[in-house]
C-alpha cells in the first residue's frame, strides 16, 4: 500500500490537483508570452512564484515549446550566471539528436568540456564553472543556441534582480542587448525585490525600460485559499474547521509558503477520519519553528547589536511603521534616528527585512514568531 499524498505541497511540482488557483494569473502570463511579449513577475519571496512558473510551463499552450528555468539569487557574477543558463539549455537540449548536433556545432568556447561515451560513441555534454573562461562570449553562443532551436523557448529567470549586484559593469545593458537580438524565446523576470524590479523595467535610463509587461503577485484571496484548504482535508477523509484555517492564513497574511507548510505539517499529525484542532496547528507551527532555529542562530550569530535590536523591534510589532519615529524609537529603547537607518539599511541590503512602502517586516515570517517565542511573546 502505497504512502498517502500530503495534499500541502511545499517544493518540487505541484500536481494540478494540488494547486490552488491562480487561474487568472496562469491566463495572464501565457497570453502574454504566446503574444510574444516579456514578461515582469514581481511578488515578495516564497509568494508562490516560482510554483506558478512551472505551472504555466505544465500548461496545453507551451506543449510546443522549450521552457527553461534558473533561479539565480545565489549567483555573484556574470560568469555564474552564465554557468546556469549554459547548463539550463544543454539539460535540457542535449537530449534531442537534432539538438545535440546544434549545441556541439555552436557552443564552440566550452567544447572542450563535452567528451565521447566509450560505450555508444555518442557525445556526452558536462558543463562546470571553470569550463565559463569568457562569460561574454559563452553568453552570445547560448542566445544563438536559443535563436537555432526548433521550437519557440521560454526563458524564466527567477530573483532577477540579483544582476544589479554583480560586480561587471554593463550587466544589464549585455543582457538586454542579447535579448533584443533574439527573436525566438521570451523571457519571465521574475523577482522579489519590488523597488529594484521597478527600478530596471521602469526608469528610462535603464536598459530594460518598457522592455516586459509587469505583473505583480499576490496573495491568494482568503475566501479561495480558506475552502481550498478545508476542502483537501476532507478529500483525505480529515476534518478542520474553516475559522482555524482563517486564523492560519491572518496569521501569515496569506502568504503561500507559510500557509502550505503550516498544513503540511499538521496534516501529517492529523489522523484519517479525524480533525485537526488548534492544538496540533500550534504543535505543527512550533515543531517547523523549531527545525528553522538554527539557521535563526546562525543569522543572529553575525549581526552586530544595533542590528539586532532593530531586528527584534520590528519582528514584535509584526509589522513596523516609521522606524526612525520618536515614537518607535523610545518605545523599544532604540538608540537614535541614524543608527536605525544604518541598521535598516543593512538588513535589507541582506534580505532578513523587507520593505513595502513605509512599513517593514522580517522577510522570514517564521523568523518572526521565532523571535517572538524568544521574548516571551504569544503569536496565536
Amino acid at each position: 500500500m502505497g504512502k498517502e499524498t500530503n495534499p500541502f505541497v511545499v517544493k518540487g511540482g505541484i500536481d494540478p490537483q494540488y494547486f490552488c488557483d491562480r487561474e487568472k494569473e496562469t491566463e495572464r502570463i501565457i497570453n502574454s508570452i504566446m503574444n510574444g511579449n516579456n514578461l515582469v513577475l514581481i511578488s515578495p519571496r516564497r509568494m508562490g512564484k516560482t510554483g506558478l512558473i512551472h505551472h504555466c510551463f505544465e500548461q496545453s499552450e507551451f506543449k510546443d515549446c522549450y521552457t527553461f528555468f534558473i533561479d539565480i539569487l545565489h549567483t555573484s557574477s556574470l560568469r555564474e550566471f552564465t554557468f546556469m543558463l549554459g547548463k539550463e539549455i544543454i539539460d535540457k537540449l542535449a537530449k534531442r539528436k537534432k539538438m545535440k548536433r546544434m549545441l556541439l556545432q555552436t557552443l564552440n568556447s566550452v567544447r572542450g568540456s563535452f567528451g565521447v561515451d566509450p560505450m555508444t560513441g555518442n557525445p556526452t555534454f558536462g558543463l562546470q564553472l571553470g569550463d565559463i573562461t569568457s562569460a561574454d562570449y559563452t553568453l552570445e553562443e547560448i542566445f544563438q543556441c536559443f535563436e537555432q532551436a526548433d521550437k519557440p523557448c521560454i526563458v524564466a529567470i527567477d530573483e532577477f534582480q540579483q544582476i544589479t549586484n554583480y560586480p561587471e559593469k554593463n550587466v544589464e545593458a549585455l543582457l538586454r542587448s542579447y535579448i533584443q537580438r533574439t527573436k525566438n524565446v521570451s523571457f519571465i523576470f521574475a523577482g522579489s525585490e519590488r523597488h529594484i524590479m521597478q527600478e530596471m523595467f521602469q526608469t528610462e535610463s535603464r536598459p530594460f525600460y518598457y522592455s516586459a509587461e509587469m505583473m505583480e503577485l499576490n496573495a491568494i484571496k482568503k475566501e479561495i485559499y480558506v475552502p481550498f484548504i478545508v476542502q483537501k482535508f476532507e478529500e483525505k477523509r480529515r476534518k478542520i474547521e474553516q475559522n482555524l484555517v482563517e486564523n492560519v492564513y491572518d496569521l501569515f497574511a496569506g502568504h503561500t509558503f507559510y500557509v502550505q507548510k503550516t498544513f503540511n505539517e499538521a496534516f501529517l499529525h492529523t489522523p484519517k477520519l479525524g480533525k485537526c484542532t488548534l492544538k496540533i496547528v500550534l504543535d505543527s507551527i512550533d515543531t517547523i519553528v523549531e527545525i528553522y532555529s538554527p539557521f535563526f542562530k546562525a543569522t543572529l550569530s553575525e549581526m552586530p547589536e544595533k542590528q539586532k535590536e532593530l531586528l527584534y523591534s520590528i519582528a514584535l510589532d509584526g509589522t513596523a511603521e516609521a522606524i526612525t519615529s520618536a515614537d518607535f524609537i523610545s518605545r523599544h529603547s532604540l538608540i537614535s534616528a541614524s543608527s536605525v537607518q544604518a541598521a535598516a539599511k543593512r538588513l535589507l541590503e541582506r534580505d532578513i527585512i523587507t520593505k513595502d512602502g513605509n512599513a517593514y517586516r522580517l522577510t522570514d515570517r517564521f523568523f518572526t514568531l521565532w523571535i517572538k517565542q524568544m521574548h516571551g511573546r504569544s503569536f496565536v
